[in-house]
């Protein structure tokens, strides 16, 4: 999950050289945090949190396969 988190951020934000993920697991839990340039913190979220809930949808169908549940919080 943590590689799917970066390739996404990285080809949303400017700055794709400050993206940084990290991913903590925890049985069936994964917790992935995403930091990215404060210049960038909008356009990973969105507008009204658009793209940041589009990013967690395709993290949670991607998740599914391999029944996990992931929560991908972006710091």
């Amino acid at each position: 999950m943590k590689e799917l988190v970066e390739i996404i951020a990285k080809a949303l934000v400017d700055h794709p050289d400050e993206v940084v993920v990290t991913e903590e697991r925890n049985g069936n839990q994964v917790t992935v945090e995403l930091h990215v340039a404060p210049s960038d913190m909008g356009k990973v979220i969105g507008k009204q949190g658009r793209i940041a809930k589009a990013i967690r949808s395709v993290v949670n169908a991607a998740s599914n396969k391999e029944h996990l549940t992931v929560d991908v919080e972006i710091v």
